[in-house]
């Protein structure tokens, strides 16, 4: 069973158990989140939103707080003396996935 939810302008595949790696949140590690923006779950029925399922949420608690590894942006222009050279490190958290809960309020 899994869910497709939409979380802080981005898709994600919620599969019970399983960890996602979002965009940086505020909220201590712990802490648990609900997120109401279910697009489908998928088990043994198919329900699909008209854009969300109505009533149904998806259960999360925040494990960790992380950073991905270093990228190098480098702009120049040949023959022009222009060089640029940038560092960027996304920040992200990781989520793990608890209870998926269709629109009938149980597990589905």
């Amino acid at each position: 069973m899994y869910a497709l939810v939409e979380f802080k302008g981005k898709q994600y595949k919620a599969e019970q158990g399983s960890l996602l790696k979002v965009d940086r949140i505020d909220a201590a590690v712990g802490t648990t989140l609900d997120i109401d923006s279910v697009l489908l779950i998928a088990g043994e029925t198919l329900q699909v939103g008209t854009p969300y399922v109505q009533g149904a949420k998806v259960s999360a608690v925040v494990e960790a707080h992380e950073k991905a590894r270093k990228i190098i942006v480098f702009k120049y222009k040949s023959k022009k003396d222009y060089r640029r050279k940038q560092g960027h490190r996304q920040q992200y958290s990781v989520l793990k996935i608890g209870d998926i809960l269709g629109s009938s309020g149980g597990v589905s």
